[in-house]
Parts: structure tokens; sequence; C-alpha cells
């Protein structure tokens, strides 16, 4: 059994910490995770400017907010990441926004995936340790709902790249391209419609 609450207030970094983290292992030529090579250094330096991005540009949508604002109960939000995950890069910020903007419902805490492998396996999303995952949790420590590792359509449409090619550089570009154009719109419906049920 996962005790959430404790990974939540032992484990968990806040968002601050976490890019701080991934900023000071890129400066020893590190990542996060296991894998320190060329490749996945390269992805992290990518991804800290695609955060620093999002960050600037994200806002969140009419909709959503409205949905937000009626959010009654407070909820901590336990974010599954690594610094490396292109996915992350352009979603973790989104989750960002929501508890800045709502500091009196929502707490953000981050843990990696790596250091942390019986929670990813507790939600793995077609038997794959994908990430970034939302798991929001109530104040007594229980995941009332989840969300990740990205929008549906995108995942739709990530499984038909995958089939038409093997070059992942490829694929990732594309990828990419979608989040840019979007501008984490659907990111924001989906969320949308699962804060709805915490109203």
């Amino acid at each position: 059994m996962i005790n959430y609450a404790n990974v939540f207030s032992n484990d968990g970094m806040t968002y601050l910490q976490y890019r701080s983290l991934i900023d000071e292992l890129l400066l020893q030529h590190k990542t996060t995770g296991p894998d320190d090579s060329d490749a996945m250094l390269h992805y992290t330096k990518m991804n800290v400017q695609r955060m620093s991005r999002v960050d600037k540009t994200v806002k969140l949508n009419e909709d959503f907010l409205n949905v937000l604002n009626t959010v009654k109960n407070k909820y901590r939000f336990l974010v599954i990441s690594e610094g490396w995950c292109g996915d992350a890069a352009q979603i973790v910020p989104v989750f960002d926004k929501i508890s800045t903007s709502f500091t009196d419902k929502f707490e953000l805490r981050f843990v990696l995936r790596d250091k942390n492998l019986p929670l990813i396996d507790a939600h793995l999303t077609k038997g794959g340790r994908a990430i970034p995952v939302l798991l929001i949790l109530n104040l007594k420590g229980d995941v009332v709902k989840k969300w990740g590792p990205r929008p549906d359509v995108l995942q739709e449409l990530l499984a038909g790249w995958k089939r038409d090619s093997s070059d992942m550089m490829e694929i990732a570009e594309k990828l990419h391209g979608w989040y840019a154009k979007d501008k984490t719109q659907t990111t924001q419906q989906e969320l949308t419609e699962i804060f709805k049920d915490l109203t």
C-alpha cells in the first residue's frame, strides 16, 4: 500500500525545487534518472527552455477558471515526472499555474519517476511507465483523480506516428509541434472535465 500523504510530504518537491534540481544536475552534465547520455542531456536542456516558455505564456482559459473557482475543498497535486521527459516539460507548467493561481485550494509537489518505481507502477499507462502523471489527493491522502501522461487526442496521434516511423527525433518534432500549436488548450479542456467532479 502506498502512503500518498507520506510521499507528498516527505518526498515531494515544489515546482521551484524541481526546476532547480534539473538546472543543478545539468551543470554537472547529469539529468534526473539513471541515464546521463548525451541524448538525455540534450532532451533535458530543450525541456528547460520549453518549461520556461510555457511558464511565461500559459493562461488558464475561462472555462477552466470557472470550474476551478467552484472547487470547495482543498486538494494536493502529486506529479510523477522527470527532467528529460518532453511531455512533462509541456504540461507541468500548467499544474504550477493552477496551484499558484489558487493557493488556498491546491498544493503541488513533484516526485521523480525513477526514484519512486512502486508509485509509478501503481499508475501505469497501458502497461508502461509513461509520465507525467498527475495524482489529485484529498487531505486524507486518498487519490481521487488521475490524469496523464498526455491529452487523449495526442496519445492517439503518437500511436499513429510510432506505427509509421521508428525515427524518434522525427516523432519528437511532431509531438512538440503539436504542443506549440495547441498552447496547452487541450490539456486544460481535459483537466476541466476532471475538476468538474471536484466541485
